[in-house]
């Protein structure tokens, strides 16, 4: 692994560091970001608290939906607390948050996406795909990628 993948890897376990973006959102001021990242409000599966992880959108396939990554895997907490309750809201640019259901998508599913991606941002994917092979722990593929999506439609 590059050093450049393993200090990716670190920043991205950097608490302060992911959850700085948050109060951006909160403050309305998503559009700093652009188009490629929003903000999910999940409910936290033991506590009910409301929680939030800002991510990157990897597709938008149609009006009202987007499709985020768990570069951490099914290990990731927003990933476990959207699958005990898919019941979500969503902050996209500066709006308000809106109310939207979480799916996980299937492998066929997430092959797809992820083609998609690498095809329209090839020399991001190239400097990020180790971060995320660290981050999961497990080398990235052509096909069975271990990266699982969820798909957010706006309800």
């Amino acid at each position: 692994m590059s050093r450049l993948a393993t200090t990716g890897a670190r920043l991205l376990r950097s608490r302060p560091l992911v959850r700085a973006p948050i109060w951006i959102y909160k403050a309305r001021a998503g559009v700093l970001f652009g188009s490629r990242t929003l903000m999910l409000e999940h409910i936290g599966r033991k506590s009910g608290a409301r929680r939030n992880a800002v991510l990157e959108v990897v597709d938008h396939p149609a009006r009202g939906t987007y499709v985020v990554a768990s570069g951490f895997g099914r290990k990731a907490q927003w990933f476990r607390n959207i699958q005990a309750n898919p019941r979500v809201r969503i902050y996209v640019g500066s709006r308000r948050p809106v109310p939207a259901t979480a799916r996980v998508l299937d492998q066929e599913q997430v092959d797809r996406t992820l083609a998609s991606y690498r095809s329209r941002h090839a020399g991001y994917w190239e400097r990020f795909k180790p971060v995320l092979e660290q981050t999961l722990g497990t080398p990235i593929t052509d096909t069975g990628v271990p990266l699982p999506m969820v798909e957010l439609r706006l309800d």
